[in-house]
């Protein structure tokens, strides 16, 4: 063991044998004679002890499940087996419920997913738009340059969530009150965000339905029946556009949901041109 400062410590002293590098003391008259002074030994090295081996963390691991990285989902092919009437449990599906306030896009999509045979999750862009507690840019006080970034950092947070999903198997339903006369910011966004593979469908019901809905939710939830007007009109753009549209004014939610699988069996044999 060495110090940071100064020479090496000697050996240790041996019986009958002068230590090296010490001088005797030299004799003075008048002094007290005596055996020179011995130097203490020099304590032994503390042990050591040798680090425990450990494993670089992984970037893609949840404690000790590997996760395989996320990317954007191509367009879903049906099983050869089933080319005429795809098993849509077989399918890692993402799709996109869209629809005006009260449409019934939340309710359908949670039944869809809690009823499949297979692992689905449900992402709504308004509940992660809500994640924002203080300064929260409530459409209600009108749409500004504040409610729009948030909505495109939720909507690219929901983006994000799919494709992290569908890359471990789990199929995903996301449900957003996309404009047809605004496809960059709509369905360009959600395209870019998750993947050509993305199936939109609309669920459009008549406005007297959606005012009704609209009447029973509270909060922010709530609109004006004039915005509800609004948007319905909006919605009504979606005609003739190619997407499969689902009026469900007289379709209860189980129902909905059957007719949403026809849908998607047709788009998974036919994906369709958007």
């Amino acid at each position: 063991m060495q110090h940071a400062v100064g020479s090496p410590l000697p050996p240790p002293h041996r019986p009958g044998q002068e230590p090296t590098g010490w001088q005797p003391a030299a004799h003075h008259p008048g002094a007290p004679q005596g055996p020179a002074p011995v130097p203490p030994p020099a304590a032994p090295p503390p042990p050591t002890v040798p680090p425990l081996p450990t494993a670089p963390p992984s970037p893609d691991a949840t404690g000790h499940v590997s996760l395989p990285p996320g990317a954007p989902v191509g367009i879903p092919t049906a099983p050869p087996a089933a080319a005429t009437t795809p098993d849509l449990a077989a399918t890692t599906l993402a799709v996109l419920l869209i629809g005006p306030a009260g449409a019934g896009k939340t309710s359908v999509a949670k039944y869809w997913a809690d009823h499949r045979r297979v692992p689905t999750a449900h992402i709504s862009l308004d509940d992660v738009r809500e994640w924002v507690r203080s300064g929260f840019a409530d459409p209600q006080s009108g749409w500004n340059d504040n409610s729009e970034a948030q909505y495109r950092l939720a909507r690219r947070t929901c983006g994000f969530a799919a494709r992290n999903f569908l890359a471990n198997g789990i199929s995903c339903i996301l449900d957003d009150a996309v404009f047809p006369d605004r496809p960059v910011v709509g369905l360009g966004g959600w395209k870019r965000h998750v993947g050509p593979g993305l199936l939109p469908v609309v669920l459009l019901p008549g406005l007297d339905i959606v005012l009704e809905r609209n009447a029973e939710r509270s909060g922010n939830r709530r609109l004006t029946d004039e915005e509800v007007a609004r948007i319905h009109g909006r919605m009504a753009g979606w005609y003739g556009s190619g997407l499969p549209i689902i009026d469900n004014s007289q379709l209860d939610v189980p129902t909905t949901a059957r007719v949403l699988d026809e849908v998607l069996a047709r788009a998974i044999a036919s994906p369709p041109n958007w």
